[in-house]
């Protein structure tokens, strides 16, 4: 499997960038550097081609570049960020993608949409609404995606700023979550609860790997104990701004 991922470098304004669930804190824009440095050689390590978005300086939450864009094989659904400051963060990556040969679909005003309200899980498309996405765009990303063999399914949350704040998938397909964050566990039958709120957020390297951060040992341990080999990297700086694992790339596999 070709495996790439799109990344994109922070800029000088990263600590200005927005949060809504959480205090804001104090961000080391040396240590977020040396961060993101880390979190693009693990990438690199386990066999991930990384691909470096155009930075937008001015835009302090741009490296947070999965909320650009949704990809399905070889359609890159634009995203059309739900806060109006990052809605100039798009055209790079679009830009991007085009030269990497994928077809281009948009989402429209007045739909709104970021990619980390979109969890791909098997052959259903989960999209979180209530916070930066709504029924609009939901309904503009169901269009896109017709020809794919999904089923999207709309799962609404208050309790955090995107759906992948709140749930992830293991490699085999085991939803997990941390409970306190969950709207409805009727949602996710099966789901694997984890002890920390950073557990809750993993990219699937491979298989049998996993990458998630190093704020969540004891969920690093559950998932060793149920076999998975973890690679954990330190978004300390990320997590202040409710970034996680997920948001800092864009996994393109085919």
């Amino acid at each position: 499997m070709n495996k790439r991922a799109l990344v994109r470098r922070p800029g000088p304004r990263l600590a200005e960038g927005l949060v809504t669930h959480i205090e804001r804190s104090p961000v080391d824009l040396d240590l977020a550097l040396r961060q993101w440095d880390d979190y693009v050689a693990a990438l690199e390590a386990e066999g991930w081609a990384t691909i470096e978005v155009a930075p937008a300086d001015d835009c302090p939450d741009a490296v947070f570049v999965e909320d650009a864009v949704v990809v399905f094989g070889d359609l890159a659904v634009i995203s059309r960020p739900g806060a109006d400051k990052r809605k100039p963060e798009t055209p790079a990556v679009e830009a991007t993608l085009r030269d990497l040969g994928y077809r281009i679909a948009h989402i429209e005003a007045p739909g709104t949409l970021d990619g980390g309200d979109v969890l791909k899980h098997g052959g259903t498309v989960l999209v979180g609404l209530g916070g930066r996405t709504n029924q609009a765009g939901l309904e503009q990303l169901t269009s896109a995606v017709a020809e794919f063999d999904v089923r999207v399914i709309a799962v609404p949350h208050t309790k955090v700023l995107h759906l992948k704040s709140a749930v992830t998938a293991l490699p085999d397909g085991t939803v997990i979550g941390y409970p306190p964050l969950i709207e409805d566990a009727e949602t996710w039958p099966g789901m694997l609860e984890v002890p920390e709120e950073p557990g809750s957020h993993v990219v699937v390297l491979d298989q049998q790997s996993v990458l998630m951060s190093t704020s969540a040992p004891r969920t690093a341990a559950l998932f060793a104990d149920r076999g998975l080999r973890v690679v954990t990297v330190d978004l300390t700086q990320y997590e202040k701004l409710e970034g996680c694992v997920t948001c800092l790339s864009v996994r393109l596999r085919g």
